[in-house]
Order: C-alpha cells, then structure tokens, then sequence
C-alpha cells in the first residue's frame, strides 16, 4: 500500500485536493440553487384580523307546530299537501259531521245564536231607553216618598174611619203623625233613593252602548260554541309551509292522532352549544358563516340572535346556549340538518398582520426571521390580538413589506451564517 501511495506525486495530490474541493463547493452550490428554495417566505402586509369560534348544531324553525285531532271522525276533505304555504287559520283539514260527537254538531246552532245576541247586544238601543225610563220612574217615586216625609214634620190632615150601626164612617181632623208612621216614611224614602241610584248607575253602563260586561259574557258564549265547533277541523296556527301532512280523505281519526306539521320556513335557526370561556366574546348581533355537510361547496351567511344567560353541566363541562339566525337561507336548507357554525367574535382591520407559524421565543422575546440580501436576520416584534393563524403586529423592528421567513432553522450556522 505504502508502494502504491509513494507512486504519486506531490503535484497529483494538490490536483486531487482541488478536485474535491470543486466537488464540495459544486454541490453546496446545487443546494442554494436548485428548484426547491431554501427559505419559505410571505411579505409582511395589511390586512384584517378576524377570531372566531366554531361549533355545531341543527336547523329548527323559528316556529314549528304538530297538529293533532281533537276529536274521533272520519276524514272529510284534505286541503293541503306537503310543501303547501299556508296562512294563519286557513282550513287544512276536517271532519264528516254525520261522523261526529252530537254536542259538536250542535255547536254550529249554538254559535249562530250566540252571534245574534252579541250582534243585537252591540247594535240594539232599546237596554238604552229602557234604562232611561227607569230612571224617570225612580225619580217620581222618591220625589213622592220625599213630599210625604217632609209633610210628618207638621200639622196633617188624618183620615180616620170607623162604624156607626155597622156602616162605616170617613171622618177627616188635623193632627201631629205618630211615631210608627214616621218611621214607615223614612224607610220608603229610603228604599226609592236607593232604587233611583241603582236605575242611575244602570242608565251610565248603557248610555254610551251596551254594558260592557254584557258584551264580554256575549263574546265568551260566541268563543265558547266556535271552539267546539272546531274541533272538527284542523286549522294553521301561523304562517309557515306544511312540512308533513298525514291524513287522507276517508281515513278513520281518533284523538290525539297525529294530522299536519307546519314549519315558518322563513326564519331558521341553529343552536349551538359554546363553552363558559368562549361566551363572553359572543354577542347578539354578530355575523357567523354557516356550511353543510347536505350542501356541499355552498357556504351561507347569519347572525347571533340570542346568547344564553345561563349554564348548563354535562359531564362536568358547562356550555352556553347560543343561537343563530341564517340569513340568506333557500329551498335546500331544512329543519334537522347539521350545520358547522363560524361566529365571528372579533375583527380588527387594516392592520399589518405576522403569520404565527413565523414567530419564534428567544430569551423571553418573540422575534421573527426576516430576510435580507438572502440572509435571515433575526428581528424583535410586539403582538396585539391573534386568531389561529395570524397575530397583530403593534410593534418592534418589522414594518410593513419586509419578507418574513415561514420555517426558520432552530440555528442559524455552518452554510446559513451565523
């Protein structure tokens, strides 16, 4: 071996040298240069902070209602099919009279008369003028009761009668009335004053109409036979859309059994479930994105209509509930599908933004890599608020343009300086 090496002289050696030396600096060369860089960087630029939280929920109607019969029959006429738009008390549906409960067919004659007594109660002037006529006579029987008390309180004439040979006799003399019939005065007086007040007050209640007490008890009867003689139909409680509709014309019904659901399509909401720590940042008013796993590369807007006021514990976790309203809903969104809500809780604007996947702590401080003439330079900077990904530049050595480098190496040495 020793042979081998003597072979070669000192010039071929430094050729060899300067051979690996080319080898080494060509393939450092390759790595500065090659296709794939050696820094990932982003520019430092406005922008707007947006934090949110995230949760999931179910679609409900603002207002949901499952209408059953309130009564046995058989199914008469089906107004309505699912998908229908109905109004408040429009028929859906009802029953055959002749399958009906006696009192309820009754009912309708109930009705009819009760309308009539509360239509000739509202209309009629003769409770007016008869009150009127009480109150005349009321007046002349104490202004009688009165004159004969007044005349005790002097001479009277006094009529006397009595027999001679058994025929009766009228003698007439002037005398003071006795105890007894001073007495009976007084409480006819009084008896007429009280019936004058009583005809007063009855004249009050009706002189400007029909005694309004009359007209409540008239209008409770009228109810009372119309919410009998509903029973035997089904009516819409609101305005919304039929969503499931159950029965069939000549179907035999029982109470109880299930008829139509209606649904207020026009407002829908999801109620989420947010953690005690996340609530105090959610306010109503605050716009949410909303997307669903149904509607696929379709995302819809709403805002937080209602934030809970009280916790619930599951599992020892308490959660608040938050609710919102979408509001650019269609004809794919429907009550019962899963919606993954983004709430907005804060957004800051026109702010100059720093990746937080750049920052890095060095002894207490958070910096980042900048990078200048290829080489990174290491930079103090101050945060405000962040979301998930970027944070709030509010000061420091980094200003707005300055290339940032994404993956920094843990130590800056060997090929990368120092």
């Amino acid at each position: 071996m020793k042979q081998f090496f003597a072979k070669f002289s000192r010039l071929t050696w430094v050729i060899l040298a300067v051979v690996v030396v080319g080898v080494i600096a060509i393939f450092f060369s390759r790595s500065r240069t090659g296709t794939e860089p050696l820094f990932q960087t982003t520019t430092a630029a406005r922008g707007n902070l947006v934090a949110s939280i995230g949760a999931t929920g179910s679609v409900r109607a603002r207002q949901s209602a499952v209408l059953i019969w309130q009564t046995n029959g058989i199914v008469d006429a089906v107004n309505v099919d699912v998908g229908t738009r109905v109004s408040r008390d429009d028929e859906l549906a009802s029953l055959d009279k002749t399958s009906l409960n006696q009192s309820i067919i009754l009912a309708e004659a109930d009705l009819a008369s009760a309308k009539r007594a509360l239509e000739d109660l509202l209309n009629s002037d003769t409770a007016r003028a008869q009150a009127l006529v009480a109150v005349d006579r009321a007046e002349k029987a104490y202004q009688k009761a009165y004159n004969w008390r007044l005349e005790l309180n002097g001479k009277i004439d006094i009529i006397d009668t009595y027999y001679e040979f058994g025929i009766p006799k009228v003698r007439k003399y002037k005398g003071y009335a006795d105890a007894e019939t001073i007495a009976d005065a007084d409480e006819n007086l009084a008896l007429t004053e009280a019936q004058l007040d009583d005809a007063r007050r009855a004249y009050e209640r009706l002189k400007d109409g029909a005694d309004p007490a009359d007209i409540a008890a008239a209008e409770a009867r009228v109810a009372a036979a119309q919410s009998t003689l509903n029973l035997a139909f089904i009516s819409a409680p609101f305005d919304g859309t039929i969503t499931q509709a159950s029965p069939s014309v000549g179907d035999q019904v029982s109470t109880g059994s299930p008829a139509f659901r209606v649904d207020d399509l026009s407002h829908l909401l999801v109620d989420l479930q947010v953690s005690e720590v996340d609530i105090n940042s959610v306010f109503v008013g605050q716009s949410a994105s909303l997307t669903f796993d149904a509607i696929l590369g379709k995302p819809y807007a709403g805002k937080v209509v209602e934030v809970g006021q009280s916790g619930d514990t599951l599992q020892g976790v308490v959660s608040f509930t938050v609710t919102v309203e979408l509001t650019d809903a269609d004809e794919l969104v429907k009550p019962g599908m899963t919606a993954a809500v983004t709430v907005v809780v804060e957004e800051i604007k026109d702010v100059v933004l720093i990746p937080n996947r750049a920052v890095r702590l060095v002894d207490g401080d958070r910096v980042v890599y900048k990078l200048v003439d290829g080489q990174p330079v290491q930079v103090k900077i101050e945060l405000g608020s962040s979301s998930d990904t970027t944070s709030v530049l509010i000061g420091g050595d980094l200003k707005e343009g300055d290339l940032i480098i994404l993956n920094p190496p843990s130590q800056f040495n060997g090929p990368f300086g120092g």
